[in-house]
């Protein structure tokens, strides 16, 4: 195919230079314009043009963009945030290639241009888990929980690695300046800025003490490999890391320590995992009894932020238990199980079915609301085993009272609750299954699982499936 301007070179912009999308537009346009890898110049790179060409924008289509391997689209997305300067044409004459015929290219391990692609894709990679590994946030002095950090990144990889940072530490506010470009996070908006200097961050903070001492008493001296802990933490960071400060001593005192380890007499092993909770006895007072004991349960610590127990309501002799995972937002405010968003379309389900809401006995596996703050809002957090091992002992206590004939698990929580911590929902889902006192239960998905069905269509799938389980009551 030749080209409609064979004879003229033709610049191409990218900016930044690392985004992805300005990328992929700029090699669309020239794709498509028919421009071979050697007449196209990318603007800051190595083989730029000092006299400038055509604009890419102005030149007509011949032939419409190909498809792509999504392989080609993630390998590009990585090579773009090498430093190199010929990353761009790098890309550019793969893609030209996989477009004028060579569809296994990158099944080529020893192609040049292949080989070249995936080194750098590899340093970007490894630059990426050390950012996540070494970054350290320090608290701005005078400040009321803002953080500031420090990093020096070997390629273009802010973009790249901020949106973990703001998964992981979405509850405070945050900036990690580094020489070329800033992340900010404010509890809501991931932004970026210009870049800075180290100055810009604090040199320490009263976190860091506390972070030593712990260091130290972790630290196994017979787990000891210099070696190994050079390749995994280079000497390059360790300026950004309080604990590097005691490394020289540690590893100089390590083999005195080996040694009195060798040494000291045996001791009894103590038990580490904690026994479960024993079930509360069945009350006199019957379930108001085991409510009442429960507002001031202290067996986890998720009752210190939540604003109150949640505990099971229904009737006293209700013949079926629906089991959650754990209260909501709505339901913590108002002490009620399944008023809020999840708690509607199950009702809407019933509702469909002719199922009598108020005849079911509904409680959660979990009695308080675990969430995280995002700004005004608070977010559920699934809650952990211990979470589900401290609260089950309410659980069974509430299963001995209500004596039910037949138990519906939503979702793996739940499920995990009432079974055993084998089951798995994805084997298990819509089958009746009878537990050791004679009770027999099954497990769908949780409603909240429907409602996070983004798209329209695949909700409506979902929400039809919920149905089809919950009818499984209708015919028992």
């Amino acid at each position: 195919m030749r080209s409609t301007s064979a004879h003229a070179r033709v610049t191409a912009t990218v900016d930044p230079p690392w985004d992805a999308g300005a990328w992929r537009s700029a090699a669309r346009a020239a794709l498509c314009a028919g421009l071979p890898p050697e007449q196209l110049d990318w603007s800051g790179g190595a083989q730029g043009s000092l006299l400038g060409g055509l604009d890419l924008a102005a030149l007509p289509a011949q032939r419409s963009a190909p498809r792509v391997p999504s392989e080609f689209l993630a390998l590009a997305d990585a090579v773009l945030c090498h430093r190199a300067d010929d990353r761009h044409g790098l890309l550019y004459r793969m893609l030209w290639r996989i477009a004028e015929g060579e569809r296994a290219l990158l099944l080529r391990a020893a192609d040049p241009d292949v080989h070249r692609a995936r080194t750098m894709a590899q340093a970007v990679r490894r630059d990426t888990h050390k950012m996540k590994a070494f970054v350290r946030f320090r608290a701005v002095p005078g400040a009321d929980e803002e953080y500031v950090a420090w990093f020096e990144p070997d390629h273009w990889i802010v973009d790249r690695v901020a949106p973990f940072f703001a998964r992981r530490f979405a509850g405070m506010r945050w900036a990690i300046v580094t020489p070329y470009r800033s992340a900010l996070w404010d509890g809501r908006t991931l932004a970026f800025a210009p870049g800075g200097m180290r100055a810009d961050a604090p040199a320490e903070d009263a976190r860091e003490a506390l972070w030593r001492t712990y260091y130290a008493n972790i630290f196994n001296p017979a787990r000891l490999n210099t070696t190994m802990m050079r390749a995994e933490m280079p000497q390059k960071y360790w300026k950004h890391l309080p604990e590097t400060a005691l490394l020289p001593a540690l590893v100089r005192e390590a083999g005195v320590r080996v040694r009195e380890m060798a040494e000291r007499a045996h001791q009894a092993p103590r038990r580490r995992i904690p026994a479960a909770p024993a079930a509360p006895a069945p009350a006199p007072g019957g379930l108001d009894a085991l409510r009442e004991a429960a507002r001031d349960c202290r067996r986890c610590p998720l009752w210190q932020p939540a604003t109150q127990t949640v505990f099971g309501e229904g009737p006293g002799d209700a013949r079926t238990m629906i089991v959650g995972e754990q209260p909501g937002d709505e339901e913590d405010l108002s002490g009620r199980p399944f008023v809020g968003p999840a708690g509607r379309l199950f009702s809407r389900a019933l509702d469909e079915l002719g199922i009598d809401r108020g005849s079911l006995y509904l409680t959660n596996a979990v009695k308080h609301f675990r969430f995280e703050p995002r700004g005004k809002r608070r977010l559920h957090r699934r809650p952990d085993v211990a979470h589900v091992e401290a609260c089950n002992g309410w659980l069974r206590a509430e299963i001995a009272q209500l004596r039910p004939a037949r138990i519906v698990c939503l979702g793996a929580t739940a499920a995990r609750a009432v079974f055993g911590p084998g089951v798995r929902l994805t084997e298990e889902r819509g089958l009746w299954r009878t537990r050791d006192d004679g009770v027999r239960a099954f497990a769908t998905v949780h409603p909240s699982w429907v409602l996070r069905q983004g798209d329209p269509a695949a909700q409506a799938q979902a929400y039809a499936g919920f149905v089809d389980d919950l009818r499984l009551l209708t015919a028992a």
